[in-house]
């Protein structure tokens, strides 16, 4: 995560744009300078490389920020956000609650997929990737965005949430209105974040094993946002997952 370019922020000084953070659409990426340049990023940017030299983080580096790559901010219709990233081998690619296609989806997802075939008689995908779901203007994103191999919630308190914060204020600074979807009490701490007069918000329990009876399951949430799209004037979302080949 060490290696860094300069690049022009507007009427700001120019600001590194971290390794990690490259190929940006440049409506983030212009935002997300202004970010970088303040002393908790650097701070968070070394911890991280700190951890990744004394062992497994997960997602990979190049894979911290996909959901800005996969959801520009312009396009953000909805907002579905988690806690921290997959701990275990080969699961976190920076979506939250997404595996890549050869990955077994895990619990979480497996009650989230339970609750979408419940919800809009959608059959159960044959694979965990929700990169379509992103291209959506689903802004896929976590409270944390890295974490230790098999130790959850081991990021915390290190600056992300300072930054995940910071992504929510502006969203909610967009005149459109935003569905914001938040599973589970970390996301659900946001809620303050919000105006809602002008978005709407959907929160439950996390779709884990360990809380989904206490409030995900049953709570229909895709049938839900697409209402609200609908009575905003955007199209709904297709939460049809297409086998890959």
């Amino acid at each position: 995560m060490a290696a860094q370019r300069s690049i022009a922020s507007g009427k700001k000084s120019s600001a590194p744009l971290p390794e990690f953070a490259a190929d940006l659409p440049g409506c983030w990426e212009r935002w997300c300078c202004e970010q970088f340049a303040e002393p908790y990023f650097s701070d968070l940017v070394d911890f991280v490389a700190a951890e990744r030299k004394a062992g497994d983080v997960f997602p990979p580096a190049e894979d911290v920020f996909n959901a800005f790559r996969y959801t520009p901010l312009d396009e953000v219709r909805v907002v579905i956000l988690g806690q921290d990233p997959y701990h275990d081998n080969d699961q976190a690619h920076g979506l939250c609650f997404s595996v890549r296609p050869e990955i077994k989806p895990p619990p979480s997802l497996v009650n989230i997929y339970k609750e979408l075939h419940s919800d809009l008689d959608l059959p159960i995908p044959s694979h965990g990737c929700l990169t379509s779901w992103a291209k959506q203007g689903i802004l896929m994103l976590n409270t944390v965005l890295t974490v230790r191999a098999h130790e959850a919630n081991s990021h915390r308190k290190k600056g992300w949430e300072v930054f995940t914060d910071a992504v929510i204020r502006r969203v909610n600074e967009k005149t459109d209105s935003v569905v914001f979807v938040l599973w589970g009490k970390p996301a659900q701490t946001k809620r303050g974040l919000i105006d809602e007069s002008r978005h709407s918000v959907i929160e439950s329990a996390h779709p884990s094993p360990l809380s989904a009876r206490r409030g995900f399951i049953a709570s229909r949430p895709f049938s839900s946002i697409n209402e609200l799209l609908r009575d905003g004037g955007f199209d709904e979302i297709d939460w049809s997952i297409s086998d890959i080949a």
